[in-house]
Formats: structure tokens, C-alpha cells, sequence
């Protein structure tokens, strides 16, 4: 496939996404240096942003394109089950409360045959409950290009994973009682359901894109699957406190950004 961008409007709108992220602004679609024309073009400027900010790629999302292409972004920064995790707000930013999966070996391209579920499963040795923060540079988010959303990590600005759950709580159908809580005030009470209904799916889609890198889905890799409450804004800095059915809370502080000069 030709790129139908050049290698300096490549490295023009990482540096552009990298400096809204680090100024916490937003520009519309339009307002962009250059928009991706293709996956691969996304992908490469994802993988620039994130050297730039220092993504590990220990932690992922998976998600899919509105074409139906399974995607994936690093989650940074990723806070491991801290005791007094904190995370910075910015306007507009929004919470997902997630189940993530770690595995516990390799899940390598086939191009013989595909991942069935219980190969994945097999895969798995944790879950976790996991809450992640999404914000984009992008004011529209992905709904004029999903390809700048791509690009921008699928305005993942933060996860927080906390402790472990039940393998039982990634079952297709599963659903808990989810108590979401921001500065004390209820944001969300009730059952947490997973997009598709099973927490497996999309990583499961990804496992078998056989143009996904060799590198990804390796042993000890930290996945998070999908929101079980949609979306929720965070109006300003404070508390967040999540409670999952019967299993376990999370408890995480959202503080005001350091300012920044210029």
C-alpha cells in the first residue's frame, strides 16, 4: 500500500497530538497538520506519539474501527495496583471501568488456523478490575476520523489497574452490580455490562488480525478489554472510588495538572 503521507506529515502530527497532550488542548478534526489515510499510517503515528510520551508497552487496549477492524493503543500511564495511585484531570476527560486480563503466555500471529475463545482463555492467568481515562486532542474524538483517534492512543490519557478478580467474571453474559463514585457523588449503580457482552471479544479479534505486530499479545502483557459503563465525564479533580459486585474496589485520586509554562 503507498502511503498517502509523507514522512514529515507523519512527524508533524505526532509532534501536534504530543503537544495538545502535554498543554491538555483540543483542536477539531479539521484543525489537524495531516488526518491518516490508513491503519498502517495511524499505527505509525501512534507508535511515534508514544515514544515521545514514554508509553510502556506492557499495558494495551483492544477495541474495533466502525469498518470492523480490531485496533489497539498503549495505555500510559499505566499505574499498577499503587495504594495511592494518582492520575492527572483535564477538561472533558472521561472514566471507563474495565475488567483487564494478564497473559500468561505468548499469543503469536497464525496465519494456519485462528484463536478460538478457550485459546484465549487458556492465555489468560489474571483479571483485574481496571479503570481507564480517555481524552483526546481531538475535541470530536473519533467521529469525523477514527484514524486521528487511532493515532491519539484512542484517547487513553491514564489506567489505573486494581486488584484481581475472578477468572469466572470474563464469562460471555456476565454481569455485575458497578458502583462508580466520583468526589463521593454516585456517577453509576448498576449492573456493569460489557459492550458485546462478552469482555473477550475484541481481544479475541485482535489476536487473530494477522497484520497486528509480532510484538504484540506477549506473555505478561496487561489487556483491557472494554467499558462496563460506558463513558462517564469526571467534572474536576478529587476521588474515585469503584465498587465490583462482591468482588473488589478501586481507589484512586484525579489532582489538578501541573502547570505548564509558555
Amino acid at each position: 500500500m503507498t502511503s498517502m503521507l509523507a514522512t514529515s506529515d507523519i512527524i508533524a502530527l505526532t509532534h501536534q497530538l504530543y503537544s495538545l497532550r502535554q498543554n491538555g488542548s483540543q483542536v477539531l478534526t479539521d484543525q489537524l497538520v495531516s488526518v491518516p489515510g490508513s491503519l498502517e499510517e495511524a499505527i505509525e503515528v501512534q507508535n511515534q506519539l508514544s515514544k515521545l510520551e514514554g508509553a510502556d508497552v506492557k499495558a494495551w487496549k483492544v477495541a474495533k474501527s466502525p469498518g470492523g477492524d480490531p485496533v489497539a493503543a498503549p495505555l500510559h500511564p499505566y499505574l499498577d495496583n499503587l495504594p495511592r495511585a494518582v492520575l492527572s484531570w483535564r477538561r472533558a476527560m472521561k472514566i471507563e471501568v474495565e475488567i483487564a486480563v494478564e497473559l500468561c503466555q505468548d499469543l503469536p500471529v497464525r496465519t494456519d488456523r485462528t484463536y478460538e475463545r478457550a485459546d484465549i482463555e487458556a492465555a489468560i492467568s489474571n483479571a483485574y478490575l481496571g479503570a481507564e481515562m480517555v481524552w483526546s486532542g481531538i475535541s470530536e474524538g473519533g467521529s469525523i476520523s477514527f484514524l486521528a483517534f487511532l493515532a491519539d492512543r484512542l484517547g487513553n490519557t491514564g489506567y489505573v489497574r486494581g486488584q484481581a478478580l475472578p477468572l469466572a467474571a470474563l464469562q460471555p453474559g456476565s454481569n455485575f452490580p458497578l458502583e462508580l463514585r466520583l468526589n463521593d457523588k454516585v456517577a453509576f449503580d448498576a449492573a456493569g455490562r460489557h459492550p458485546t457482552e462478552d469482555p473477550l471479544t475484541w481481544l479475541c479479534d485482535y489476536a487473530n488480525d494477522r497484520s497486528r505486530p509480532a510484538t504484540a499479545l506477549r506473555a505478561g502483557s496487561i489487556i483491557t478489554t472494554g467499558s462496563l459503563c460506558g463513558a462517564i465525564e469526571i467534572p474536576g479533580p478529587g476521588n474515585v472510588s469503584i465498587k465490583l459486585g462482591e468482588y473488589t474496589g478501586l481507589h484512586f485520586g484525579i489532582s489538578e495538572p501541573a502547570r505548564r509554562g509558555g
